[in-house]
């Protein structure tokens, strides 16, 4: 029987799963790794570390007072297609679809149909209501009375075509940004360096472009980033780093290049596997503006905590993260900044506070 309450317990009870002993499951990993080789022991550990940290019980309890949830199971059925770039890079829409009270169908990415079952398995043992709620599902889902689906843009095509009738939330690609105002210590660098290498640098929370400050020494950075040189030594990573540094050879690109990083400077927001693109500017109000006018291709923008950027970005509508934050949102940090609780609460169903 569904109970917000309860299942909220529940939470608090699986984010110390996630904390304490979710990462020392030799055999989840294992599996995880078999299914997609960039799904390494540390970037798993890492998502795991994450999602552990959003279900603390203040983070449970902050979340929930500014949601409302039904007295009873609704009967909405919900449709979710996840993305699988990260490890459970879905799981947020599943829990929020859960605790909207709504049946859950989900259609799991072929990368990553491991580790949402074995989460949502284990939710269940806490609470039962939860295998009942979500069912995972092989092929296309019929009869759906919502969506929320997530892809590139050729997948965003397709969520239109075979659901754009319904209401729905579909996301498409969307990557981070870094800007340095030159104040930086070496705790920055280093924690920037986990907002860019993070899971290869594959989610839309990785930093894929960093704006410098004339003047700047990018070797600042390079002292700071060298414990991640094992990338170079992660045989899908060091294929694209190899890739990249080919043709930009071909093409006469200039290059910075240190084994397992390649740095352009470009003026593109997406830079490749293996690849870092940066710019340099002498107007930080520029750069405000540049970037909000690509808001919608922008997930975060990292910055200096204590930095004048970071209200200036946020007076512009966009979400900005400090250094080393960027792979640890909080249960209300949305993606693409819809709220997602806001979308399925009000899908029909009167609801009233828990």
């Amino acid at each position: 029987m569904y109970d917000s309450n309860k299942l909220l317990s529940s939470l608090v009870q699986l984010g110390k799963w996630f904390r304490e002993e979710a990462s020392k499951d030799a055999d989840a990993l294992r599996l995880a790794s078999a299914n997609n080789g960039w799904f390494t022991e540390e970037s798993v550990q890492l998502a795991l570390r994450s999602h552990g940290q959003a279900l603390s019980e203040e983070g449970v309890a902050a979340w929930a007072a500014n949601c409302t949830f039904p007295s009873a199971a609704t009967g909405v059925k919900v449709g979710l297609i996840l993305a699988g770039n990260l490890p459970l890079v879905g799981w947020h829409d599943i829990l929020c679809s859960v605790l909207s009270g709504h049946e859950v169908h989900v259609k799991l990415s072929k990368d990553d149909a491991v580790l949402p079952k074995w989460v949502v398995a284990k939710w269940a043992e806490w609470m039962p209501y939860v295998a009942d709620a979500v069912t995972f599902h092989d092929g296309l889902m019929q009869d759906m009375d919502a969506v929320i689906a997530t892809g590139g843009a050729n997948a965003s095509r397709y969520f239109e075509a075979y659901f754009g009738h319904l209401p729905h939330l579909f996301r498409g690609p969307r990557t981070s940004v870094a800007v340095l105002d030159g104040h930086e210590t070496g705790g920055d660098l280093d924690r920037l360096g986990d907002d860019i290498f993070a899971h290869f640098g594959m989610g839309c929370r990785s930093v894929t472009k960093v704006w410098l400050p004339k003047g700047f020494d990018l070797d600042r950075c390079f002292a700071q980033w060298v414990r991640w040189g094992h990338l170079g030594q992660h045989g899908k990573y060091a294929n694209n780093y190899d890739y990249h540094k080919a043709v930009w050879l071909l093409n006469k690109e200039d290059m910075i290049e240190n084994g397992f990083v390649l740095v352009k400077a470009d003026e593109g927001l997406v830079s490749p596997i293996g690849t870092l693109f940066v710019e340099r500017y002498d107007d930080p109000a520029a750069v405000v503006d540049l970037l909000a006018a690509r808001a919608d291709d922008i997930q975060v923008v990292t910055v200096r905590s204590e930095s004048a950027l970071a209200p200036a970005f946020q007076a512009k509508g966009m979400r900005t993260a400090g250094f080393g934050d960027n792979q640890c949102p909080r249960l209300d940090d949305y993606a693409d900044g819809v709220n997602t609780m806001a979308f399925l609460q009000g899908l029909g169903q009167p609801s009233v506070d828990a």
